[in-house]
């Protein structure tokens, strides 16, 4: 008896382990899925046969105008910019923008800076080697010509920029050794800061702030805690063999503790987070988690700042639009209105043979708590 009682807690003991580990490589919250209200989605642009992928997004003070840059490519590829001034629900043509916008070669990134006199700017940031950057103080109706920033270069740069509280700001990028120097061969990945003091016109040499001995970090996207004192970055673990990543600062990027992994929930890639008007977080991602329905899907995560420091699974999980093709999609710009609406814009393999396109989702909060309640 005593020798079938062992072999009894012996297979629990590794019935509990396999659950464990299933759940840090998955995750046990709900999942609601979005991917069918075609009524929250709106198309922000489509060209039969034409490859348009990875949009950032930029909201203005008006809480109505939205501009959007993205490649006609996978990452390189020359830039197409449109706006919307009704909060996304319609948006314009193709806008006129400088020749050498053509010559992208990554993913481009448009932000908001404001310099110490008040001036307001959109800057967009095209990567690899150098680093280039296009200016405009009108809102977008005119935009300088695509200029190096430094003698450096990095891949999707600027993947976060953010405001310290001196008010210079930090910006955030990586690299695998292929562009930082220009040297064209990979040897590890590192997440890098620049600094700027004078509102985005000018940036720092950069100063490594995260890398690890196994995990290839990168991709980095910074969330604020909900009182400002400390700065979270998400991190994409491009070795596919970990979650993905999370390191935090409390002394704005001068300092940063060493790098742990997230929760089978929040694993993915390009991750992009606000928060809602009820203190909540929500998250959007290229979904990598290791074990999950909706693997190479476009995502959301719902849950609170502290889920991600104590390493919580979060409230809930949102499948945002089903990805015919592999895992190409997402890297998705995020926004949130005056009345709670988040608008989530991205690139993806909507239709089934078709080059992707992309795509506008609208949801508020309470919505999707109300299809969690009743669990759809």
């Amino acid at each position: 008896m005593k020798q079938i009682s062992s072999i009894i807690f012996l297979n629990l003991l590794l019935i509990l382990s396999l659950h464990a580990q299933s759940t840090e490589r998955g995750y046990s919250i709900p999942l609601i899925d979005l991917a069918h209200d075609t009524t929250r989605q709106v198309i922000v642009d489509k060209e039969p046969g034409q490859y348009l992928g990875h949009p950032t997004t930029v909201l203005l003070e008006d809480q109505k105008t939205i501009l959007t840059v993205y490649p006609k490519g996978h990452g390189k590829g020359a830039i197409v910019m449109k706006k919307s001034t009704d909060g996304g629900k319609t948006w314009s043509d193709r806008l006129p923008v400088p020749e050498n916008w053509a010559t992208s070669q990554e993913v481009p990134t448009i932000h908001r800076v404001v310099d110490a006199k008040g001036v307001k700017r959109l800057i967009m940031f095209s990567g690899l080697y150098p680093i280039r950057m296009a200016i405009s103080e009108d809102d977008g109706m005119n935009w300088t010509p695509l200029q190096p920033i430094g003698d450096f270069g990095g891949i999707v740069a600027m993947a976060s920029v953010e405001r310290l509280k001196n008010g210079n700001y930090m910006a955030l990028f990586h690299d695998d050794g292929r562009f930082l120097r220009n040297l064209g061969t990979v040897s590890k990945f590192i997440v890098y800061k620049i600094i700027s003091t004078d509102g985005g016109l000018t940036w720092s040499q950069p100063v490594s702030i995260a890398e690890h001995p196994e995990a290839h970090l990168c991709e980095p996207g910074l969330i604020r805690s909900p009182d400002g004192k400390q700065i979270a970055v998400l991190l994409r673990e491009n070795s596919r063999k970990m979650n993905s990543f999370v390191i935090f600062s409390d002394d704005e990027g001068e300092t940063w503790t060493q790098s742990r992994e997230l929760p089978g929930a929040l694993t993915g890639d390009r991750h992009t987070g606000k928060y809602a008007p009820d203190g909540r977080l929500f998250i959007t991602f290229r979904d990598l988690t290791h074990i999950s329905p909706t693997r190479g899907d476009w995502v959301g995560w719902v849950g609170t700042y502290n889920d991600i420091v104590n390493g919580r699974e979060g409230q809930y999980r949102i499948r945002l639009m089903d990805n015919k093709k592999g895992a190409d999609c997402a890297y998705p710009g995020l926004e949130i209105l005056a009345d709670g609406t988040f608008v989530t814009t991205t690139y993806g393999h909507w239709t089934e043979g078709e080059a992707p396109y992309i795509v506008s989702v609208r949801f508020k909060l309470e919505e999707i708590d109300k299809k969690a309640a009743a669990g759809d």
